[in-house]
């Protein structure tokens, strides 16, 4: 037990830091609002944000395939080429002028949207996997915040162009990032209690991936749409978080980043970590739908106090982002291990993640297209939190239905074995 309990918190560190890291080649630019650039009729921002968007969408298209079908060894060579392009692509964007430099967010995105699957499969198919994979997921919503504090102090302290924040910021994180990977290289595989616990986890062909979806299907589509929501709402906050500060009178303060993700980072690696004490993991998989639906719940009620003006600004944003959170992070960590261990299948839990991805991402692409297609005029406060509360309601509905749907197919299952 003893090891067990070494192992989960090594790898859960090797794997948080490891990732905190590899944000920081992402996500720095949505510091800068790029004030007054439009071409070809769109505000240059969501340009880049689309371009981004559209990269990590094909990203997590193709990854349905790569990161099901990936082998065990040389993912250290892996990591190193997909950031090591994504950072280069940085550099392009800041010696490009606007508008063709926006390409490069597309050449970012899609090295980027493959490295969640990667480095998850370090940690996936042990018993202590719930622990280890709620401090891997929560390391984007901290970092999401660290890295956007980084960019905004880097564009304070030193003048620098809006254009040349994204590189300056991976040339902090790039040596961290080199040691956290040899770090994580060094987590031991899943022992044979841990198999026994929560099945092999292996490489998956088309005819396996086939098979699973065959088997989950309706569950698979409410899976689907409960993430879709959950990423659109995710997407919009994280991209436009400040332009939302701005309109809220929160203009130069960087540390209002750190202030809500880090509040939001420890509340969710508590409440989802604590699942690896569960150790039923059909139990386990319909308290993550209690989590879910919470999540919803709160993201919804809290925008709604905020509307009427009864909630501070600051306190709405760590609210709605802790709801969305307890909606996006159990798929990216607890859900399909557990699901995977529950109904006894070999496979891996990168496929189902990456599936659920590509439709989420393919989700946002589509709001932010059709906010600009239609001319929409809200402000980006009113146009959240007015998605939010009607989303919210709908997000409630399919979690249920997802919890009925899995309790059925459990009791169908256990009556046939």
């Amino acid at each position: 037990m003893k090891s067990t309990i070494k192992t989960g918190l090594y790898a859960a560190v090797a794997a948080f830091l490891t990732y905190t890291m590899i944000f920081g080649f992402r996500k720095s630019y949505t510091v800068c609002t790029f004030d007054g650039l439009r071409f070809f009729g769109i505000n240059y921002k969501i340009l880049l944000v689309l371009s981004q968007m559209i990269g990590y969408l094909a990203a997590k298209f193709y990854g349905i395939k790569f990161i099901s079908e990936l082998q065990r060894l040389g993912r250290y060579k892996i990591i190193l080429l997909l950031v090591g392009i994504a950072w280069a692509a940085w550099l392009f964007f800041a010696i490009v002028p606007p508008p063709y430099n926006a390409v490069f967010l597309f050449i970012n995105g899609f090295p980027l949207g493959m490295l969640w699957g990667v480095v998850f499969s370090y940690v996936e198919g042990r018993r202590s996997t719930d622990f280890i994979g709620a401090a891997l997921a929560v390391s984007f919503i901290f970092a999401s915040g660290f890295v956007k504090s980084v960019g905004a102090w880097l564009l304070q302290a030193f003048s620098l162009s809006e254009f040349w924040v994204p590189f300056a910021t991976g040339l902090v994180f790039a040596v961290p990032l080199l040691f956290f990977i040899w770090l994580i290289e060094r987590i031991p595989p899943p022992d044979e209690q841990d198999i026994a616990a929560r099945m092999n986890r292996t490489p998956m062909d088309a005819a396996d991936r086939k098979k699973f979806v065959r088997s989950f299907l309706p569950g698979l589509v409410a899976c689907i749409i409960i993430y879709g929501f959950a990423t659109i709402f995710r997407d919009i906050r994280d991209n436009f978080s400040a332009d939302m500060w701005k309109e809220m009178g929160y203009l130069n303060q960087p540390a209002i980043f750190v202030k809500t993700e880090t509040t939001i980072t420890l509340i969710v690696l508590v409440l989802i970590g604590s699942m690896v004490l569960i150790k039923n993991s059909f139990k386990a998989l319909m308290v993550a739908h209690g989590f879910i639906a919470i999540g919803f719940v709160l993201a919804g009620i809290s925008t709604f106090f905020f509307v009427q003006q009864k909630l501070d600004p600051v306190w709405w944003m760590t609210m709605v982002g802790l709801g969305l959170y307890m909606v996006y992070i159990p798929f990216n960590s607890v859900f399909f291990e557990r699901l995977i261990a529950a109904f006894r299948f070999t496979g891996n839990v990168g496929f189902l993640i990456y599936l659920a991805d590509s439709f989420g991402y393919l989700g946002s692409v589509g709001v932010l297209l059709s906010k600009e297609i239609f001319k929409v005029k809200l402000n980006w406060v009113s146009f959240f939190s007015n998605s939010v509360m009607a989303l919210s309601v709908i997000g409630v509905m399919a979690t249920v239905f997802s919890l009925v749907y899995f309790k059925k197919k459990k009791a169908t299952q256990e009556r046939t074995a």
